[in-house]
């Protein structure tokens, strides 16, 4: 036993410099081992190993074809099943995530996950086509992670993953990841026209088309367009306006090729924020009626902008495989808000606008193959990235989008670098290992306009290990172990601070990179027709929950933090017909310290059942649950937990038109429940009245109809 953990190239001791609670992780690892090795002493030689390659049609998640029980891919078929009120809900579909709004809908989503409020996108990183979708050091919070710019209907797949246990990823990937591809090319062009309550009104039209009649050159052209415009529920209308293009040229096959991509985005919307609770039970505010969809702020909102250009090349061998790319990208936001209405400023109110003006350069390249490691058959990758980002960053007050003060504005130019090397062995005929380890560098430049002592440079390094086993499969079944150290970097500007740029008091400098280190025991089985489970306990821990808070310009340290739970994942598909997909997560989060860490939600679940070409008759009912979580540490003050349905029913035209065709009815918080997208609990005050404490909510939408034509032509 203990030999085969030393052949995986990283024995408990070792592994545990960088892992200090190793009793646990090894005994785990000594358990896996033991189990797996009984089994396979127990198994006949015929039936021991077995390979199972099963690709459905909405999943590639069957027995062996992943190294984690959280790991898996989603396919386009299963994102056009499922109606997303957001282009962030299409992240719905990875396990165990939810996603809500607590402002505008031109503003990056909340997403939770494993006991995390990612306050949009801290811990958990995205990214569109190889470009990262997270932004360090920005403006609101750190990792903002803002994909209103995805046009979901373009999306060929999603590559998620859990946990910090991959070598290929590093800043902001210590909750979970999720990559997402656009297609290259379509079946056949099409229109898509979208009318809603509220104002809502979405057109997008897409088409891909070979460049030469010449057979012997694959080059082609993708294009897509999108409009969207929509005033929401709210008293106050939103007024968003949304305008979006992806133009990509690509040459070659999946085996061997290249492209190229632009992308352009622009929105603006006024926001409704987040309200006291008390004064929406209470029914009326100065003498007028005020309801869930009222505003205290009327000129709350924003604008932002994101352009891109893209290259990808790569070569797929029967042995080898080589990815390179680059990206650069323009981006701009400028957001206001008023979350504590007349607090700290009576006489103009408490917005505040947060302003991030950037460029984004970076790179990233790979080469993978298979090789011999003495008798044993391996297959290692290699791999570098690099990012660099040139940033324009504030922190204003503002009093109806109009310039009163400054709390702090700076020039920040940031450097991430990452090496990585990862080897999968087959150590036996049913145990595979996979050993990685991550090198990450990170250099920031602060230029800090008001407050010269705030500047400064800094720099930050951090070695990951990763490990895990797989084992199987028996009875199509398989079994996993997954451990490894990962990090989410701090904002540049708590790394050079020296001053609070409100009160001036001084503050302690924080760490360039934050440490996490996790581990997951997990099993996967197709053991029944047409049932496909996986199981995962998993814990992680941070050594600080160190966070730059955009709102008050300051960094606001805390203690080492622990999340530990369980997630039951479930596909059945017992005919074409029909597909039943049920995720149940239970997550316990605490800080070292013992108190429960705010906004932390303990359940989240999704069941989905999906009907499909019943004659020309497709449907689907998803139930979604966000549970309950500690508004404050003592755990004296609970949010309430959210559940709601959302409908979608098609039905295909083409013995009408001629052509594929489909209308669509889709149908949001399908019962009307009055639920609350966010819940704080802090201290305000309204205008003219005594501060206070008090829950602040951000209700869900109601009831939503929205209706789709889509053509091809």
């Amino acid at each position: 036993m203990l030999s085969s953990l030393y052949l995986v190239g990283m024995p408990c001791p070792v592994f545990s410099r960088a892992l200090p609670n190793r009793t646990p992780v090894c005994l785990a690892a000594l358990l896996f081992l033991a189990a797996a090795n009984a089994r396979a002493d127990e198994a006949p030689m015929a039936d021991a190993p077995q390979t199972v390659q099963v690709t459905g049609r909405h999943y590639d998640n069957a027995v062996g074809s992943s190294d984690a029980a959280s790991q898996g891919v989603i396919r386009a078929e299963l994102l056009k099943s499922r109606p997303a009120l957001r282009p962030g809900e299409v992240l719905e579909f990875v396990p165990g995530l939810i996603v809500t709004q607590h402002s505008g809908d031109g503003k990056a989503n909340q997403y939770f996950l494993r006991g995390f409020n990612l306050d949009h996108g801290t811990d958990f990183a995205t990214s569109v086509d190889g470009m990262p979708v997270n932004m360090p050091t920005h403006g609101h919070g750190q990792g903002y992670s803002d994909l209103n710019f995805l046009i979901p209907e373009l999306v060929d797949h999603i590559d998620y993953r859990k946990g910090p246990y991959f070598a290929t990823h590093g800043d902001f990937a210590s909750a979970g990841a999720a990559d997402m591809a656009y297609k290259t090319r379509l079946d056949a062009p099409f229109v898509q026209l979208t009318a809603g309550q509220n104002g809502y009104r979405r057109a997008v039209g897409a088409v891909s088309t070979p460049l030469s009649e010449d057979t012997s050159d694959d080059t082609r052209l993708f294009a897509a367009v999108e409009w969207m415009a929509n005033d929401g529920p709210w008293t106050v209308p939103e007024e968003l306006k949304r305008k979006n293009a992806v133009l990509k040229l690509s040459q070659g096959t999946r085996a061997q090729g290249a492209s190229v991509s632009l992308m352009g985005y622009d929105a603006s919307w006024t926001s409704t924020d987040q309200v006291p609770e008390d004064l929406i039970a209470a029914g009326q505010y100065n003498g007028k009626p005020f309801s869930r969809w009222d505003s205290l702020d009327p000129t709350d909102g924003g604008s932002t902008s994101r352009y891109s250009l893209a290259g990808e090349w790569h070569r797929v061998g029967g042995d080898s495989e080589t990815h390179v790319s680059a990206y650069a990208m323009r981006y701009r936001l400028k957001l206001f808000s008023n979350f504590t209405y007349a607090l700290e400023r009576p006489d103009t109110g408490d917005q505040f606008s947060q302003q991030d003006a950037r460029s984004v350069f970076g790179a990233q390249a790979s080469q993978a193959w298979n090789h011999m490691l003495g008798s044993l058959e391996a297959r290692s990758e290699v791999g570098a990235q690099l990012r660099y980002d040139d940033i324009h960053v504030g922190l204003f007050d503002t009093e109806a989008r109009q310039l009163v003060g400054t709390t702090r504005e700076d020039d920040v130019r940031e450097t991430m670098a990452g090496l990585y090397g990862q080897s999968s062995i087959a150590l036996t005929s049913w145990l595979r290992s996979i050993v990685g380890l991550r090198l990450d560098q990170a250099h920031f430049d602060v230029d800090s306009r008001l407050t010269p002592a705030n500047g400064g440079k800094a720099d930050a390094t951090q070695w990951s290990p990763k490990l895990s086993l797989i084992a199987g499969p028996w009875d199509k079944t398989e079994f996993f172990f997954n451990a490894g150290r990962g990090f989410h970097s701090n904002d540049a500007r708590g790394t050079t601070a020296q001053l609070d740029p409100k009160t001036g008091e001084p503050v302690d400098k924080v760490p360039g990179l934050v440490a996490s280190r996790g581990m997951e025991l997990g099993l996967r089985t197709e053991l029944l027709p047409g049932l496909q489970s996986s199981l995962a306990l998993w814990q992680l821990r941070f050594g600080s929950e160190l966070v730059y808070v955009g709102d008050a310009g300051a960094t606001e340290a805390s203690d080492g933090s622990r999340r530990h739970g369980i997630e039951f994942n479930n596909r059945w598909t017992p005919g074409k017909h029909f597909l039943l997909d049920a995720d149940f997560a239970f997550t316990h989060a605490r800080f070292d310290n013992g108190d429960h860490i705010p906004n932390a939600v303990d359940k989240v679940a999704s069941v989905a059942a999906t009907l499909q070409d019943l004659g020309p008759w497709s449907a689907s009912l998803q139930w979604r649950y966000l549970g309950s979580g500690a508004l404050v540490e003592d755990n004296s003050q609970r949010s309430d937990p959210a559940s709601t349905f959302n409908l979608r029913l098609s039905h295909d035209l083409k013995r009408f038109t001629g052509r594929d065709s489909a209308l669509t009815l889709d149908v949001f918080n399908l019962f009307d429940r009055k639920v609350n997208d966010i819940q704080y609990l802090y201290a305000y005050q309204l205008p003219n009245q005594a501060a206070t404490e008090g829950r602040i909510v951000h209700p869900a939408e109601p009831r939503t109809l929205r209706v789709t034509l889509r053509s091809a032509f």
